[in-house]
Protein backbone atom coordinates (compact mmCIF):
# COMPACT_ATOMS: atom_id res chain seq x y z
CA UNK A 1 0.00 0.00 0.00
CA UNK A 2 3.10 2.80 0.90
CA UNK A 3 3.32 1.99 -3.06
CA UNK A 4 0.72 3.50 -4.37
CA UNK A 5 1.02 7.53 -3.67
CA UNK A 6 4.79 6.64 -5.46
CA UNK A 7 2.82 4.47 -8.30
CA UNK A 8 0.70 7.70 -8.92
CA UNK A 9 3.01 10.04 -8.79
CA UNK A 10 4.98 7.81 -11.52
CA UNK A 11 1.69 7.79 -13.66
CA UNK A 12 1.49 11.47 -13.52
CA UNK A 13 4.84 12.13 -14.99
CA UNK A 14 4.24 9.68 -17.20
CA UNK A 15 0.71 11.16 -17.90
CA UNK A 16 1.88 14.34 -18.38
CA UNK A 17 5.22 13.55 -20.58
CA UNK A 18 3.28 12.15 -23.39
CA UNK A 19 0.75 15.18 -23.17
CA UNK A 20 3.84 17.39 -23.79
CA UNK A 21 5.03 15.16 -26.36
CA UNK A 22 2.40 16.15 -28.66
CA UNK A 23 3.16 19.61 -29.03
CA UNK A 24 5.73 18.97 -32.17
CA UNK A 25 3.32 16.89 -34.41
CA UNK A 26 0.14 19.27 -33.67
CA UNK A 27 2.17 22.27 -34.67
CA UNK A 28 2.78 21.05 -37.79
CA UNK A 29 -0.55 20.63 -38.88
CA UNK A 30 -1.66 24.15 -38.22
CA UNK A 31 -2.25 26.28 -41.69
CA UNK A 32 -0.61 29.47 -39.59
CA UNK A 33 3.41 28.87 -38.76
CA UNK A 34 3.70 32.56 -37.72
CA UNK A 35 5.42 31.64 -33.70
CA UNK A 36 4.53 35.11 -31.87
CA UNK A 37 0.77 34.17 -32.72
CA UNK A 38 1.10 30.76 -31.89
CA UNK A 39 2.61 31.43 -28.35
CA UNK A 40 -0.57 34.24 -27.66
CA UNK A 41 -2.97 31.84 -28.13
CA UNK A 42 -2.03 28.70 -26.62
CA UNK A 43 -0.53 31.23 -23.69
CA UNK A 44 -3.94 32.09 -23.46
CA UNK A 45 -5.47 29.35 -23.25
CA UNK A 46 -2.86 27.75 -21.59
CA UNK A 47 -3.32 30.50 -18.29
CA UNK A 48 -7.57 30.08 -18.77
CA UNK A 49 -7.34 26.87 -18.08
CA UNK A 50 -4.71 26.80 -14.66
CA UNK A 51 -7.11 29.72 -13.61
CA UNK A 52 -10.44 27.89 -14.00
CA UNK A 53 -8.54 24.82 -12.03
CA UNK A 54 -7.47 27.50 -9.06
CA UNK A 55 -10.76 28.76 -8.90
CA UNK A 56 -12.34 25.35 -8.49
CA UNK A 57 -9.80 24.30 -6.12
CA UNK A 58 -9.23 27.31 -3.95
CA UNK A 59 -12.20 29.72 -4.77
CA UNK A 60 -11.20 33.26 -5.91
CA UNK A 61 -10.60 34.62 -2.38
CA UNK A 62 -8.10 31.45 -1.97
CA UNK A 63 -6.31 32.11 -5.24
CA UNK A 64 -5.90 35.97 -4.10
CA UNK A 65 -4.40 35.50 -0.59
CA UNK A 66 -1.74 32.85 -2.10
CA UNK A 67 -1.11 35.61 -4.65
CA UNK A 68 -0.95 38.33 -2.41
CA UNK A 69 1.07 36.60 0.41
CA UNK A 70 3.27 34.69 -1.74
CA UNK A 71 7.13 35.92 -1.86
CA UNK A 72 7.99 38.21 -4.34
CA UNK A 73 9.78 35.25 -6.00
CA UNK A 74 6.51 34.25 -7.62
CA UNK A 75 6.87 37.02 -10.22
CA UNK A 76 9.96 36.10 -10.92
CA UNK A 77 9.42 32.43 -11.22
CA UNK A 78 6.51 33.68 -13.50
CA UNK A 79 8.98 35.49 -15.59
CA UNK A 80 10.95 32.60 -16.25
CA UNK A 81 7.72 30.18 -17.19
CA UNK A 82 6.81 32.67 -19.57
CA UNK A 83 10.28 32.56 -21.19
CA UNK A 84 10.16 28.65 -21.13
CA UNK A 85 6.37 29.08 -22.76
CA UNK A 86 7.46 31.58 -25.31
CA UNK A 87 10.92 30.03 -26.80
CA UNK A 88 9.35 27.04 -27.00
CA UNK A 89 6.94 27.10 -29.51
CA UNK A 90 9.34 30.02 -31.38
CA UNK A 91 11.21 27.27 -31.90
CA UNK A 92 9.05 25.23 -33.31
CA UNK A 93 8.59 27.20 -36.06
CA UNK A 94 12.43 27.70 -36.53
CA UNK A 95 13.72 24.51 -36.56
CA UNK A 96 12.35 20.66 -36.33
CA UNK A 97 10.59 18.88 -33.58
CA UNK A 98 13.80 16.89 -32.67
CA UNK A 99 16.47 19.64 -32.23
CA UNK A 100 13.69 21.33 -30.03
CA UNK A 101 13.21 18.83 -28.11
CA UNK A 102 16.63 17.42 -27.59
CA UNK A 103 17.89 21.44 -26.51
CA UNK A 104 14.56 21.51 -24.03
CA UNK A 105 16.18 18.31 -22.10
CA UNK A 106 19.58 20.19 -21.47
CA UNK A 107 17.78 21.72 -18.10
CA UNK A 108 19.20 18.96 -15.66
CA UNK A 109 22.44 19.65 -16.42
CA UNK A 110 22.07 23.47 -16.92
CA UNK A 111 20.38 23.34 -13.44
CA UNK A 112 23.52 21.31 -12.08
CA UNK A 113 25.99 23.79 -13.60
CA UNK A 114 24.32 27.27 -12.44
CA UNK A 115 23.75 25.51 -9.28
CA UNK A 116 27.44 24.43 -9.08
CA UNK A 117 28.08 28.32 -9.97
CA UNK A 118 25.84 30.41 -7.96
CA UNK A 119 25.13 27.66 -5.04
CA UNK A 120 28.63 26.40 -4.81
CA UNK A 121 27.31 23.19 -5.07
CA UNK A 122 29.41 20.13 -5.64
CA UNK A 123 29.51 18.24 -8.48
CA UNK A 124 30.23 14.80 -9.08
CA UNK A 125 32.30 13.42 -12.01
CA UNK A 126 29.70 12.20 -13.34
CA UNK A 127 28.00 15.40 -13.88
CA UNK A 128 30.77 16.59 -15.35
CA UNK A 129 31.36 14.07 -17.99
CA UNK A 130 27.24 14.29 -18.10
CA UNK A 131 27.82 17.82 -19.49
CA UNK A 132 30.97 17.40 -21.52
CA UNK A 133 29.16 14.72 -23.83
CA UNK A 134 26.02 17.12 -24.24
CA UNK A 135 28.57 19.73 -24.99
CA UNK A 136 29.82 17.93 -28.03
CA UNK A 137 26.20 16.43 -28.68
CA UNK A 138 24.75 20.29 -29.36
CA UNK A 139 28.45 20.98 -31.01
CA UNK A 140 27.67 18.14 -33.38
CA UNK A 141 24.01 19.04 -34.18
CA UNK A 142 25.14 22.78 -34.59
CA UNK A 143 28.23 21.98 -37.41
CA UNK A 144 25.24 19.26 -39.11
CA UNK A 145 22.97 22.22 -39.14
CA UNK A 146 25.83 24.58 -40.59
CA UNK A 147 26.07 22.78 -43.50
CA UNK A 148 21.92 22.12 -44.33
CA UNK A 149 20.49 24.13 -47.07
CA UNK A 150 18.06 25.36 -43.91
CA UNK A 151 20.96 25.58 -41.52
CA UNK A 152 20.75 29.24 -40.42
CA UNK A 153 17.47 29.32 -39.27
CA UNK A 154 17.64 25.77 -37.96
CA UNK A 155 20.73 27.23 -35.90
CA UNK A 156 18.43 30.45 -34.61
CA UNK A 157 15.99 27.92 -33.67
CA UNK A 158 18.30 25.99 -31.61
CA UNK A 159 19.69 28.41 -29.77
CA UNK A 160 15.90 29.85 -29.15
CA UNK A 161 14.93 26.37 -28.25
CA UNK A 162 18.13 26.41 -25.76
CA UNK A 163 16.18 29.36 -23.47
CA UNK A 164 13.78 26.98 -22.14
CA UNK A 165 16.30 24.99 -20.36
CA UNK A 166 18.29 28.30 -19.14
CA UNK A 167 14.89 30.06 -17.73
CA UNK A 168 14.16 26.40 -16.15
CA UNK A 169 17.68 26.24 -14.64
CA UNK A 170 17.47 29.85 -13.06
CA UNK A 171 14.28 29.34 -11.79
CA UNK A 172 15.47 26.10 -10.23
CA UNK A 173 18.10 28.03 -8.97
CA UNK A 174 16.61 31.34 -7.77
CA UNK A 175 14.27 29.22 -5.91
CA UNK A 176 16.70 27.13 -3.77
CA UNK A 177 19.01 29.91 -2.94
CA UNK A 178 16.30 31.81 -1.70
CA UNK A 179 14.99 28.74 0.11
CA UNK A 180 11.12 30.03 -0.20
CA UNK A 181 8.50 28.24 -1.49
CA UNK A 182 6.23 29.70 -4.08
CA UNK A 183 2.80 28.34 -5.11
CA UNK A 184 3.46 27.04 -8.52
CA UNK A 185 0.41 26.30 -10.07
CA UNK A 186 -0.35 30.14 -9.39
CA UNK A 187 3.45 30.83 -11.26
CA UNK A 188 2.24 28.53 -14.13
CA UNK A 189 -0.68 30.78 -14.51
CA UNK A 190 1.08 33.85 -14.25
CA UNK A 191 3.78 32.45 -16.67
CA UNK A 192 1.28 32.05 -19.27
CA UNK A 193 -0.39 35.28 -18.69
CA UNK A 194 3.13 36.96 -19.08
CA UNK A 195 4.04 35.05 -22.30
CA UNK A 196 0.50 36.28 -24.01
CA UNK A 197 1.24 39.81 -22.34
CA UNK A 198 5.00 39.99 -24.62
CA UNK A 199 3.65 38.95 -28.47
CA UNK A 200 0.28 40.79 -28.02
CA UNK A 201 2.07 43.55 -29.36
CA UNK A 202 4.16 42.52 -32.43
CA UNK A 203 1.83 39.94 -32.96
CA UNK A 204 -1.00 41.75 -33.10
CA UNK A 205 -3.58 41.22 -35.14
CA UNK A 206 -3.13 37.95 -33.79
CA UNK A 207 -5.90 36.07 -35.81
CA UNK A 208 -6.00 32.58 -36.87
CA UNK A 209 -8.49 30.10 -38.83
CA UNK A 210 -10.95 28.17 -36.78
CA UNK A 211 -9.16 24.99 -37.48
CA UNK A 212 -5.71 26.62 -35.86
CA UNK A 213 -8.25 28.10 -32.90
CA UNK A 214 -9.22 24.74 -32.24
CA UNK A 215 -5.67 22.98 -31.99
CA UNK A 216 -4.60 25.90 -30.24
CA UNK A 217 -7.20 25.55 -27.48
CA UNK A 218 -6.27 21.56 -27.30
CA UNK A 219 -2.26 22.52 -27.23
CA UNK A 220 -2.90 25.43 -24.46
CA UNK A 221 -5.34 23.41 -22.27
CA UNK A 222 -4.28 19.85 -23.16
CA UNK A 223 -0.54 20.34 -23.74
CA UNK A 224 0.88 22.38 -21.58
CA UNK A 225 -2.07 23.33 -18.72
CA UNK A 226 -3.01 19.95 -17.84
CA UNK A 227 0.59 18.37 -17.94
CA UNK A 228 1.80 21.42 -16.03
CA UNK A 229 -0.30 20.81 -13.42
CA UNK A 230 0.30 17.11 -13.13
CA UNK A 231 3.85 17.82 -13.31
CA UNK A 232 4.19 20.10 -10.45
CA UNK A 233 1.92 17.56 -8.85
CA UNK A 234 4.26 14.37 -9.18
CA UNK A 235 7.61 17.28 -8.62
CA UNK A 236 6.35 16.79 -5.13
CA UNK A 237 6.13 13.02 -4.39
CA UNK A 238 9.09 11.80 -6.62
CA UNK A 239 13.07 11.87 -6.21
CA UNK A 240 14.22 14.72 -8.51
CA UNK A 241 16.37 11.98 -10.35
CA UNK A 242 13.08 9.90 -10.90
CA UNK A 243 11.89 13.20 -12.44
CA UNK A 244 14.25 14.19 -14.62
CA UNK A 245 14.62 10.41 -16.13
CA UNK A 246 10.53 10.41 -16.96
CA UNK A 247 10.87 14.12 -18.11
CA UNK A 248 12.50 12.45 -21.16
CA UNK A 249 10.50 10.78 -22.55
CA UNK A 250 8.95 13.80 -24.20
CA UNK A 251 11.80 13.62 -25.86
CA UNK A 252 11.78 10.19 -27.33
CA UNK A 253 7.44 10.50 -27.45
CA UNK A 254 7.69 13.87 -29.42
CA UNK A 255 10.46 12.82 -31.76
CA UNK A 256 8.16 9.34 -32.71
CA UNK A 257 5.06 11.74 -33.19
CA UNK A 258 6.63 14.15 -35.40
CA UNK A 259 8.03 11.63 -37.59
CA UNK A 260 5.06 8.91 -37.37
CA UNK A 261 2.83 11.71 -37.71
CA UNK A 262 3.66 14.70 -39.26
CA UNK A 263 6.66 12.93 -41.45
CA UNK A 264 9.27 14.66 -40.02
CA UNK A 265 12.19 12.40 -39.98
CA UNK A 266 14.94 13.28 -38.07
CA UNK A 267 18.80 13.83 -39.61
CA UNK A 268 21.06 11.31 -38.98
CA UNK A 269 23.05 13.49 -37.49
CA UNK A 270 20.26 15.23 -35.24
CA UNK A 271 20.05 11.07 -34.08
CA UNK A 272 23.52 11.33 -33.36
CA UNK A 273 24.09 14.35 -31.07
CA UNK A 274 20.57 13.84 -29.72
CA UNK A 275 21.32 10.03 -28.57
CA UNK A 276 24.60 11.11 -27.19
CA UNK A 277 22.72 14.08 -25.17
CA UNK A 278 20.11 11.20 -24.13
CA UNK A 279 22.80 8.95 -23.01
CA UNK A 280 24.40 11.72 -21.10
CA UNK A 281 21.39 12.54 -19.32
CA UNK A 282 20.11 8.89 -18.65
CA UNK A 283 23.57 7.64 -17.30
CA UNK A 284 23.55 10.93 -14.76
CA UNK A 285 20.19 10.84 -13.67
CA UNK A 286 20.28 6.55 -13.34
CA UNK A 287 23.49 6.75 -11.44
CA UNK A 288 22.34 9.45 -9.09
CA UNK A 289 19.14 7.55 -8.44
CA UNK A 290 21.39 4.57 -7.91
CA UNK A 291 23.54 6.10 -5.23
CA UNK A 292 20.70 7.55 -3.41
CA UNK A 293 18.99 4.30 -3.18
CA UNK A 294 22.69 2.24 -1.87
CA UNK A 295 22.74 4.94 0.18
CA UNK A 296 18.87 4.19 1.86
CA UNK A 297 19.78 0.81 1.81
CA UNK A 298 23.15 1.20 3.40
CA UNK A 299 21.13 2.88 6.09
CA UNK A 300 18.95 0.77 6.86
CA UNK A 301 21.21 -2.27 6.94
CA UNK A 302 22.92 -0.25 9.43
CA UNK A 303 19.87 0.61 11.85
CA UNK A 304 18.72 -2.85 11.36
CA UNK A 305 22.68 -3.82 12.57
CA UNK A 306 22.47 -1.67 15.49
CA UNK A 307 19.30 -2.90 16.79
CA UNK A 308 20.14 -6.47 16.41
CA UNK A 309 22.94 -5.84 18.64
CA UNK A 310 20.84 -3.60 20.64
CA UNK A 311 18.65 -6.59 22.03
Amino acid sequence: MATQPHARAVLAMVGATLLWSVAGVVTRHLHHQDGLDLVFWRSGFAALGVLVWLLWRQGPRGLARDVRNASPLLWLSAVFWAVMFTAFMVALTLTTVAQTLIADSLSPLIAALLGWLILRHALPARTWLAIMLALIGMGWIAWQNLHHANGSTQLLGMLVALAVPFSAAANWVSLRRAGVAVPMQAAVMLGALFSLAAVAFPAWPVTVDLHDAIWLAFLGVFQLAIPGLLAVWAAQRLAPAEVGLLGLLEVVFGILWAWVGAAEQPALGTLIGGGLILLALVGNEWWGWQKIKWGARACMDGYADGEGRSL
